[in-house]
């Protein structure tokens, strides 16, 4: 083929870049091709080499495949995972607190898409309550500097695992036998952030070993950070408060550490075990101002808009309430232990690879506790509160309180005690077989399986209280201010002391209430995978075809919920089970030796979300205190998968070197879908204590048919002799389902932007570097009912970041990095049409979500020998 007809000096480097960026080279087509023994393998280096590596990636894989490699060891392109993968043309990403905390790709949403470390799953809970458990990779929790290269499979083929409708998305780390010996590497960060106004601190190293016959190498990499994270913003309950001014604080620590062992006493063999373990403590404090308004609303009211909600209060000062402040305590963690054995053996006419391990996590809320009171005068909120516009305006008296201007002496809340941990953990194996075959065309037989074994367990603890609950003036919980969102000054929790004397009115956790038993859930579900895939190759002609074979045996322990409101004192058990078969072709032709033609077509599914397979019957919103905020959500342990039938055609002009130009056109027919039904104002027999209402929306999870995504995806990239190059893709996306699946019925899939623009220049010499990097997405969907902040609109997002470094000595490198420069807000309004059965806050275009933006710097020092 035409591939294999490169000069010799350009295959090697093009391989070289590939091997050095720390891929496993399943990405990578030429096979039957053989690097000389006396080839200098080329070590990735700065920004324009890493480019070329992921180019390259490109370039030789059968399928379609794009890829992110490090700059050096330690040294990744942006200062979070996800932002790198968002450079990638049709990848977006979903931020938090300015992290790339989610990928979300070709316009399927982010629970759609698949994500392995090192070719297998990495289990993880979450460390909020309002969070719901999906199989989704948070790309906060794994440090860059770890990281060697990222391979992003936008097409399926037979021998990848299943799970990614969007994507497959592969992080390799750094392996010993691939760096030289005694590599070390140490990196030290402050990391300041506009709106927090602290500087943290960021460690990491890593150190890697083999000996001089290169048959065993140990590697060991660790990292360390401690984030004050601040997001001010304003939240809509119409229901209750209407609008709330909110800040969210958090103390982030994480510590990651990664060690690697590889023994290769042959040719033929090589074995390799991979122990990472990663901790993440999240406490964390929500405070909120209701500004509640007099009891007649309609006289406050001057405006409203096509439902009747009102966008437009006028406050004399003279009701009966002032404003409410709270916050919600929370002390969260979670950790994750994964241990990964491989081996590959290669024999004279086969080679066997295969992988066994284990991965498990555990996390989520420690402690939940809530302390409130009035706050001001009614006074102080005299005023108007406009909500015309998609960010909510309040002009009123004032908008600085301290802890001297509560009302009373606040106490713990004894209804809103609770821990909620949640545990996940996967036992799997793998074996892959290939055969070298001269079949005509083809070239090589691969088969294998995959199987594993995954629990999830969610449980909701209420709290056994103390006889008396002591009462403190309110400086006792607040100490000096804090600034929130609409320009509000409040008082500044002292979260410590808010959980410890949380746990101080606990004697006991209640695992017999009504709260824990709805709350309780489990998810078994055992996987086996089976496949047979066949390579290519002939004049002008390469590829892959095969077929994947998947079944899926599920299970789910619950107590059951009866018609008249009662939980079973005992746990029942609700199962299924389903397969599926999934063909898949990639085809690549080498129309000359700088360009290609790609076709992909495959049947590709997803498995449904743990949270919406509970069998349970869960209660949100109950006792807490908020009147019209009770859910009951029951799942359901028979949800079919995500099914997806999609193919690509693509064309790829490599000019030069570390330049290219391509366009894609993709298309997902969707089959099937998880889908959520609400109805609001339901009666179940279940009253609440603190509202003395039986009140509640009833959601229920269902499979849903139909919809379709296709776009098209554009991307280039180039670089001078000059030192300067750059980076260009725009992704157009057209997604749209059956408004009956959705509560709030928009024709769209979540997470989909219709625009998605990633621009970077960079300049490199000898000594410094700089790199500037614009991503923008235009609006899409965020649906999280019937989770407490619903379905909304979160409004078109541009970021800009910059990178730069500085070497002082081949050996010492000064590092600046920027995230979100322009301190982007992010921007959420509900959208439902006026006849969706949802909360008003989001219909109609009212302003449900805002919260201002954030910039974050780094300075740092990194040493390399």
């Amino acid at each position: 083929m035409l591939a294999k007809n490169f000069k010799k000096s350009l295959l090697a480097v093009n391989i070289g870049l590939v091997m050095s960026a720390g891929f496993t080279g399943a990405a990578y087509a030429a096979d039957e091709t053989k690097v000389q023994e006396d080839v200098e393998v080329i070590e990735v280096r700065g920004i324009r080499r890493s480019l070329e590596a992921s180019m390259n990636t490109k370039r030789f894989a059968d399928s379609v495949v794009d890829a992110v490699s490090a700059e050096d060891v330690g040294k990744f392109p942006d200062s979070d995972v996800g932002e790198a993968l968002g450079r990638i043309s049709g990848i977006a990403v979903n931020r938090a607190f300015g992290q790339g905390q989610q990928v979300s790709i070709r316009g399927a949403s982010a629970q759609l898409t698949r994500t392995l470390l090192n070719g297998h799953s990495v289990a993880s809970t979450g460390w909020y309550d309002q969070q719901s458990i999906d199989r989704s990779f948070n790309y906060t929790l794994l440090p860059p500097e770890m990281v060697g290269g990222i391979e992003v499979y936008k097409s399926s083929q037979a021998n990848l695992v299943e799970g990614g409708i969007g994507g497959t998305v592969i992080v390799n780390t750094r392996k010993p036998l691939d760096l030289d010996a005694n590599t070390l590497f140490g990196s030290v960060k402050a990391d300041y952030g506009t709106i927090s106004e602290e500087t943290d601190p960021e460690i990491s190293g890593l150190y890697s070993w083999k000996n001089d016959e290169e048959t065993f190498g140990a590697l060991v990499s660790a990292a360390f950070s401690e984030t004050n994270y601040q997001r001010n913003g304003i939240e809509s309950l119409v229901g209750w408060g209407d609008i709330v001014p909110s800040t969210f604080q958090q103390q982030r620590e994480r510590t990651a550490i990664n060690a690697v062992f590889q023994y290769r006493p042959t040719d033929s063999l090589e074995l390799g075990l991979n122990v990472m373990s990663l901790d993440l403590s999240a406490d964390n404090a929500n405070t909120s101002l209701f500004l509640i308004f007099p009891d007649d609303k309609d006289a406050a009211c001057e405006q409203v808009n096509l439902d009747g909600t009102c966008t437009f209060y006028r406050r004399s000062g003279e009701g009966a309430n002032p404003g409410w402040a709270q916050t919600w305590a929370r002390a969260g963690s979670m950790t994750s232990d994964t241990v990964d054995f491989e081996f590959k053996y290669a024999g004279d006419n086969f080679e066997l690879k295969g992988r066994v391990g284990n991965t498990q996590s555990e996390g989520g809320t420690d402690l939940t506790a809530n302390y409130g009171f009035w706050l001001g005068t009614p006074a102080d909120y005299a005023g108007t509160y406009d909500a015309t516009g998609d960010v909510i305006d309040i002009d009123i008296a004032n908008k600085s309180f301290t802890a001297d201007d509560f009302q009373g002496q606040l106490s713990s809340a004894g209804w809103a005690l609770k821990k909620q941990p949640n545990s996940d953990e996967e036992t799997y194996a793998q074996f892959d077989l290939t055969f070298p075959v001269d079949f005509g065309a083809i070239t090589a037989i691969k088969t294998g399986f995959r199987w594993a074994d995954h629990d999830v367990k969610q449980e909701t603890y209420t709290a056994n209280l103390v006889d008396s609950i002591a009462a403190y003036d309110a400086s006792h919980y607040y100490s000096g201010t804090v600034s929130s969102g609409a320009g509000f000054t409040i008082p500044k929790p002292n979260l410590d002391q808010m959980l410890s004397d949380g746990y101080a009115a606990i004697t006991s956790f209640d695992n017999t209430s009504i709260a824990y038993k709805a709350g309780y859930g489990t998810v078994n579900e055992e996987n086996f995978s089976l496949y047979a895939m066949a390579d290519f190759s002939a004049e002008g002609i390469r590829g892959n075809f095969g077929l994947r074979y998947t079944s899926t045996d599920a299970s789910s322990d619950y107590f059951a919920l009866d018609a008249n409101g009662n939980y079973a004192n005992s746990l029942s058990t609700d199962k299924a089970d389903y397969s599926e078969v999934l063909p898949s072709v990639n085809v690549a032709f080498d129309l000359t030796e700088d360009m290609i033609l790609r076709f992909s077509a495959a049947q590709v599914m997803s498995r449904a979300n743990y949270t919406d397979m509970f069998a349970s019957s869960s209660l949100a919103g109950y006792e807490d205190d908020v009147d019209g905020n009770e859910v009951i959500t029951t799942g359901n342990i028979g949800l079919e998968p995500f099914k997806a039938t999609q193919a690509d055609f693509g064309i790829e002009y490599y000019f030069d070197g570390d330049g290219m130009v391509s366009a894609t056109y993709f298309i997902k027919d969707i089959s099937s879908f998880t889908k959520v039904d609400e109805v609001t104002n339901q009666s179940i027999g279940i009253t609440d204590p603190n509202t003395g209402k039986d009140d509640w929306t009833v959601a229920s999870k269902g499979t849903g048919s139909g919809g379709e995504i296709k776009g098209i995806e554009l991307q280039i990239q180039d670089g001078f002799d000059n030192g300067f190059g750059y980076q260009a893709n725009y992704t157009y996306v057209d997604s749209e389902a059956p408004a009956e699946n959705f509560p709030d019925r928009i024709e769209l899939f979540s997470d989909s932007s219709e625009h998605t623009v990633n621009l970077v220049g960079y300049y490199e010499a000898d000594f410094y570097s700089v790199r500037l990097a614009y991503n923008w997405r235009s609006e899409y969907m965020v649906r999280e009912a019937p989770g407490f902040y619903g379905n909304r609109e979160h409004q078109d997002y541009g970021t800009l970041d910059l990178t730069a470094k500085y070497s002082v000595t081949d050996y010492l490198d000064l590092t600046f990095e920027a995230v979100n420069i322009t301190e982007e807000d992010s921007i959420q309004i509900g959208t439902a049409s006026g006849d969706a059965d949802v909360k008003p806050e989001l219909r109609n275009g009212y302003p449900a979500w805002s919260f201002e933006g954030e910039a974050r710097y780094k300075l740092g020092v990194s040493l390399r020998f």
